[in-house]
Parts: structure tokens; C-alpha cells; sequence
């Protein structure tokens, strides 16, 4: 199979670029610059973005039997339109007519904050922040045009990705903080750790790809552990004793609130949500449609994490 995909050059993309190599494919890849390792003889790389190049973009794309949607902004907030929805609206055009079928990577976080309960594909969107509007906008983007009959698509939301190469270093802090002891709870007990190995997520996407289940469809991919297994597991791999400080959540947010501009604090508004949140994201849709499993388990998946922060 021809497989065009943008971001194949990011912590998700290079790890379906893996799976569609080991399928024996033929490999497109959008990237802005030119990467300095050599590529696999399978891969072809056109130099490029999404939002300035829109005549590499019908040579990318051109007779691709499945094109992944990978790319996106997530640290610039001044580029996130421009990417994440100007971007899009360019890829489809590029697309439209030329491609069999498009895989959509989105987010969770497109369903906005979840306190409790399951979150199922049938939740209703509110995204709050800059990304997570882009995100959604992104999405309705390629459902629209797909409903044109210009291809079909999918659509994937995962949880917080994770993985030994991830360039957000949250998880590698919270191991920090449980190896000097400072680790604390916060709130009652049974907060929900919602997180997906990138291996995973990179699986689900193939499973989009080349499933005939999945046209039309949309999936929701996460992986969970309650809070304080998730955190001994941690401290297992490290050999400490499991934390089990615990402090009550409204002083914590006001102290947070109180000194984050000093940006001095560890917490943030967005690390205690985390820390708190009871919500599940269901998986049962895309087990049951497309017959998916997890390849790497959170605790095997957070105990790597821990010997590459060692």
C-alpha cells in the first residue's frame, strides 16, 4: 500500500512509520526540514508544511490509499489556527479525490475537562483550550468534506500520550518527585491515571488504516490505572517506598492559584485536574469494532518510562 502521513516525523508519527514499514509499505512523509538521519529505503520524504505548501501537498498525497492526519500544533498557541485548522482545511483540499481513505488523530481533549463518569464517543465535544478548539474544529473539518464523498475517513482520540521518547516531560518530573520523597496525594482517593503508550495509539491508528470497520467511525483509545497504583508502580521501579502523603484539593488549588505567577510552584491548575479527575474513557467501541488490544500495558509501559528517567 502507498501511505501518506504528516507528522511522521513526531513522537506518534515515527512510531506508525515503524508499523507501516515492518508491513512492507510505501511511505510518504511530510516534514518541514530535512531530518538528519537517513531514512528507511521505503520512505520518501516531501519538504513541506501544511500551511505554505500547498503544491507539495497534491504531490504528497497524490494516490495515497491511506493518508494519517498527524501533524498538528500543540505548544504555540499563535500557531495553532493556522496549523491545526487552516492546515487542515489545505490538506483536504490537496486530498479531496486523490486518497482512499483519511485517519484522523485527535484528541480526548476535544470533550473538554471530564470531573467523573465514562466518556464515550457519543460525549458531547466542548474543548476549552486553544488546542483542544483547534483539534475539534480539525475534526469537523475532515468529517465534512469526507461526507462529500471526497474519501472516507476515521477518526482516533487518545488519552495523554506517553513513551520513553515523549518530549513533554510531566511524567519524567512526577518520577523526579517520587524519588526525592516529595510526592503527596491530593484530594480523595480514587483519581483516575489516564494515559496510552504512543506503541498503542500507533497500533489503533493502523487498525483505522486498513479496517474496513473503521470507515466512518470514531474511536476513543486510553489506558488507565487508579492514581495510587499508578503512582506504586512508580516508586516500585525505583525501589522507594509508595508515597502516601495526601493533602485536601481546595487549599492546594488556592496555594497554586496564589503563587503560580512566581512560576515557581511544581503545580499548576491543569497538573492538579489531572491528579483529581474520576473520568474513564471507554475503549469498548474500538475493541469491539475493530478488534483492538492493548500491545503495551500501563505497567509495563510506566515501568520502561522509569528505567530511561534511571
Amino acid at each position: 500500500m502507498l501511505i501518506a502521513i504528516t507528522g511522521g516525523m513526531g513522537f506518534i508519527g515515527r512510531a506508525l512509520v515503524d508499523l507501516h514499514i515492518m508491513n512492507g509499505d510505501q511511505i510518504r512523509i511530510l516534514s518541514p526540514v530535512r531530518p538528519e538521519l537517513s531514512l528507511h529505503d521505503s520512505i520518501t520524504l516531501y519538504l513541506g508544511d501544511l500551511v505554505t505548501s500547498v503544491d507539495v501537498l497534491d504531490r504528497f498525497v497524490d494516490g495515497a490509499d491511506i493518508l494519517y492526519h498527524c501533524a498538528a500544533e500543540i505548544l504555540d498557541e499563535d500557531k495553532m489556527y493556522p496549523v491545526n485548522v487552516t492546515g487542515t482545511r489545505n490538506l483536504c483540499k490537496a486530498a479531496s479525490g486523490r486518497i482512499g481513505h483519511w485517519v484522523q488523530l485527535s484528541s480526548v481533549g476535544v470533550y473538554g475537562r471530564q470531573v467523573s463518569g465514562v466518556v464515550t464517543e457519543e460525549t458531547e465535544l466542548n474543548p476549552k483550550g486553544m488546542y483542544e478548539v483547534t483539534k475539534a474544529e480539525s475534526d469537523s473539518i475532515v468529517t465534512s468534506v469526507s461526507r462529500e464523498d471526497a474519501f472516507s475517513c476515521s477518526i482516533l482520540r487518545p488519552s495523554n500520550v506517553y513513551g520513553t521518547d515523549m518530549r513533554n516531560q510531566s511524567l519524567f518530573q512526577m518520577v523526579a518527585v517520587i524519588e526525592k520523597g516529595l510526592f503527596f496525594f491530593i484530594g480523595q482517593p480514587g483519581a483516575s491515571a489516564n494515559y496510552i503508550h504512543v506503541d498503542n495509539v500507533a497500533e489503533a491508528l493502523m487498525l483505522c488504516g486498513c479496517s474496513q470497520a473503521s470507515r466512518g467511525g470514531v474511536f476513543n483509545i486510553s489506558d488507565r490505572l487508579a492514581l495510587e497504583a499508578f503512582v506504586a508502580v512508580i516508586a516500585d521501579e525505583l525501589g522507594r517506598r509508595t508515597p502516601t502523603l495526601r493533602l485536601p484539593e481546595r487549599p492546594v488549588r488556592w496555594v497554586t492559584r496564589a503563587l503560580d505567577p512566581t512560576k515557581r510552584f511544581p503545580l499548576t491548575e491543569s497538573r492538579i485536574d489531572a491528579m483529581t479527575t474520576r473520568s474513564i474513557y471507554s475503549i469498548d467501541k474500538i475493541r469491539d469494532e475493530l478488534a483492538y488490544d492493548h500491545r503495551v500495558t500501563i505497567e509495563d509501559g510506566i515501568r520502561q518510562l522509569v528505567r530511561k528517567w534511571k
